[in-house]
């Protein structure tokens, strides 16, 4: 080490669909989080390792924190989703507090009271700034969220385009402790490669059936068997109902075969050889609210 080597975790923080898994797999020059256009499709934290020369960003992108409805009608994933990322703050020596650039909403003041009890600097990015009709009004807004907190600094961007990561780098790089990097240079995340390809089926089926089947679905992964140049696997979507069931399917199995298709070719792209996957459907009407389920998919 020497001595202007820095490391430290980096925590993407913010309400459902602001971007945070989209800024991460851009930041990172590859799709390691899934994304759609749903909210909360970010289930649990995954580390992506960023190593720039003398600085290694370790960036934690965290499930949206959302309000929990009361009682029992609050699901267990749902709480689980809200306490991996509360927990997070705890541990990142740098967070991010992701919103859109449409405004501030009351979402984001939800979060920000997470953000102003911990002690770590907070940068704020102002993400999809490409959506905005009038950039004029970008402003007046900077200028109007000054006064919510002590950001150390507000950054404009666009996950999607590309546009002003190269200066969110910069500032949270100037703002990581000194310190060894934790991880090789060659080094992306510290998930394996199992766990990468059930969120590859489900991102599928989130694409394809976000609409039709919400956030009732789970894939686990029964075999993960690497071979001579192939590996094979075998994953069971599971469903809270019949009909969903038979939705997933669909006609004659094409969707089924559809969503195999493309998590296919996404899990190919991961591992870089020929895969073989192999998946079935089942209904287990209360796996959200199941300890013994959440924990086969690592929702613990």
């Amino acid at each position: 080490m020497n001595d202007s080597t820095r490391c430290g975790y980096i925590g993407l923080i913010g309400r459902p669909n602001v971007g945070k898994s989209t800024l991460l797999n851009h930041i990172m020059g590859m799709k390691l989080a899934i994304t759609s256009r749903k909210p909360q499709t970010t289930r649990d934290n995954l580390l992506g390792i960023a190593t720039r020369g003398n600085a290694q960003m370790l960036f934690v992108d965290t499930p949206g924190i959302h309000s929990l409805k009361r009682g029992k009608t609050a699901r267990q994933i749902n709480r689980y989703m809200v306490n991996q990322a509360i927990s997070t703050l705890g541990n990142v020596d740098v967070a991010i507090l992701l919103i859109d650039a449409l405004g501030w909403t009351e979402e984001d003041s939800i979060v920000l009271k997470y953000l102003a009890r911990r002690e770590s600097p907070v940068i704020l990015g102002i993400n999809k700034v490409d959506k905005l009709r009038n950039k004029t009004d970008l402003l007046p807004l900077i200028e109007e969220l000054r006064d919510y907190f002590d950001f150390k600094s507000i950054v404009p961007l666009s996950a999607l385009r590309g546009h002003g990561l190269k200066s969110l780098e910069d500032e949270i790089i100037e703002h990581l402790p000194l310190g060894p990097h934790a991880f090789g240079s060659e080094e992306l995340t510290d998930k394996p490669m199992i766990y990468l390809a059930s969120e590859a089926i489900r991102e599928k089926v989130m694409r394809q059936l976000g609409d039709e089947v919400p956030h009732r679905t789970a894939v686990g992964v029964e075999r993960y068997e690497v071979k001579s140049g192939l590996t094979e696997i075998d994953a069971i979507i599971y469903v809270e109902r019949e009909s969903h069931k038979s939705i997933m399917i669909g006609k004659q199995g094409k969707r089924l075969k559809s969503i195999g298709t493309q998590a296919r070719i996404q899990i190919e792209y991961l591992v870089q050889e020929k895969v073989m996957l192999n998946l079935w459907v089942k209904v287990r009407s209360d796996w959200s609210e199941s300890d013994s389920m959440l924990k086969k998919f690592g929702y613990v």
